[in-house]
């Protein structure tokens, strides 16, 4: 295989991740699967990606914690985020640490080598920002200012830890 072609699939959803490896081995990439952060950055440096692609939401080490390792094992490295739970907050957060792009499930190979290539995602038939994503977008972004601090968040939303920690748990509304 082609050295330029290898890419680190990192997703604790080991079924969408097989079903990822299978499309980019169609397509000519030499593949390698991780299910955790801590598993990603052992393997980054053994594996040496030329592509990584990244989710944020998984257990023992977050996708935001890891970029930074991931990149440091792989310099020349293109990396992209891929989330089901996006949020304005986490993306500017993984672009400032060195993503390359920053995609929200579903996307296909193809909007995937998009991504890589650094062009913008295809855009949708804009609609105005519903009520409900723009308070899971205030909530990432006072999460973010609080370092994930569950408790300080609560604290400055002026709402209960529980009803905090219930809203986190949902996935995110797409508009």
């Amino acid at each position: 295989m082609n050295s330029a072609n290898r890419i680190l699939l990192v997703d604790d959803d080991a079924v969408f991740c097989g079903v990822l490896a299978r499309g980019f081995q169609r397509r000519g990439f030499d593949t390698r699967e991780c299910h955790n952060g801590l598993e990603a950055v052992r393997a980054c440096a053994d594996f040496r990606p030329s592509h990584i692609l990244l989710d944020l939401n998984m257990p023992e080490l977050s996708g935001l914690a890891a970029l930074p390792q991931l990149l440091a094992a792989a310099p020349r490295a293109r990396l992209v985020v891929l989330t089901g739970y996006s949020s304005i907050a986490t993306a500017v957060e993984a672009i400032k640490a060195g993503a390359t792009q920053y995609l929200c499930k579903p996307a296909t190979v193809e909007d995937i080598l998009r991504a890589f290539s650094g062009e913008a995602p295809e855009a949708e038939a804009r609609q105005p920002t519903s009520l409900d994503r723009l308070e899971w977008e205030h909530i990432q972004r006072v999460l973010n200012e609080n370092e994930g601090n569950i408790s300080a968040t609560a604290r400055a939303l002026g709402m209960h830890r529980r009803t905090l920690q219930r809203k986190l748990q949902k996935r995110p509304v797409r508009r």
